[in-house]
């Protein structure tokens, strides 16, 4: 190997370079490098985002109340009442019936994420009222709700009027970014 490069170099040692002037070479020699993606860095960003939510969280310092309404100390209770008389238009919707709990969960980090970057305020979750389970209970309902309570960007959320879902649907009204 060492031989090889002393062979080239030798070669090449009376070389000079062409001096061409080119508008195209110019802008492409100048231009600076893209940064690199940190793929298993988004990822495990990812992955400790959706870690972070437990199926058996305990409510402490939040309000909840009887009507699957939920709000986040310190703010407003009239937050709750003009959520559910639709003061905020919805952004975006997410449906997640057929999906298993995991696939929910990741599903809903995934989302809110998005709808952070995208400055997106108010989204509807669809969980459904749990006909299509096993024992025609709900599942994702209460896991959802739960699962809303613990990401830091929600605000509130309430059920759905009943002209748009009611107990299958759960309203979220995220932090302004």
């Amino acid at each position: 190997m060492a031989e090889d490069d002393d062979l080239f170099w030798e070669e090449v040692k009376d070389v000079k370079p062409l001096k061409i002037k080119s508008e195209l070479i110019d802008t492409a020699i100048k231009k600076p490098k893209p940064r690199p993606i940190a793929q298993q860095l988004i990822q495990d960003e990812k992955n400790a985002l959706i870690d972070s939510l437990s199926d058996e969280y305990i409510t402490n310092g939040v309000e909840l109340d009887e009507d699957s309404s939920y709000l986040r100390n310190g703010h407003s209770p009239d937050i709750i009442k003009r959520l559910k008389r639709g003061y905020w238009t919805i952004q975006g919707s997410i449906d997640l019936h057929g999906m298993i709990s995991k696939e929910a969960k990741d599903y809903i980090v995934d989302y809110v994420q998005e709808c952070k970057k995208k400055k997106i305020r108010c989204i509807r979750i669809i969980h459904g009222k749990g006909y299509g389970s096993k024992n025609k209970e709900p599942i994702l309902k209460k896991k959802v709700r739960n699962w809303l309570m613990q990401k830091d960007e929600v605000i509130a959320y309430s059920e759905a009027p009943r002209h748009d879902g009611g107990s299958g649907v759960v309203i979220v009204l995220l932090k302004e970014y």
